[in-house]
């Protein structure tokens, strides 16, 4: 019989975060279509030019300001109608 052993010297008492970046919140699981995980856009943030290529920084439906992505419009084929109303 293995028995793990602990030095409970070593433990420390929670502490409630003082600023709000200092928790994130558990994120929800993508959906899964067609055997491939799938993302919510929940908005159009800002757009940019990369050469020739159009980029947007997308905002996650469900997941924090720190997880907005900037992805090429062409990464975006399912999200037409949110770029049309950007």
């Amino acid at each position: 019989m293995i028995h793990n052993v602990f030095n409970k010297d070593l433990l420390t008492r929670y502490k409630k975060h003082h600023f709000p970046g200092q928790y994130m919140k558990p994120v929800p699981p993508p959906d899964i279509i067609n055997k491939k995980e799938e993302y919510e856009v929940e908005k159009i943030r800002k757009h940019r030019k990369q050469g020739w290529k159009t980029q947007f920084l997308i905002h996650w439906k469900g997941y924090g300001d720190e997880q907005d992505q900037w992805i090429a419009e062409i990464g975006l084929s399912h999200t037409r109608k949110v770029i049309k109303d950007y």
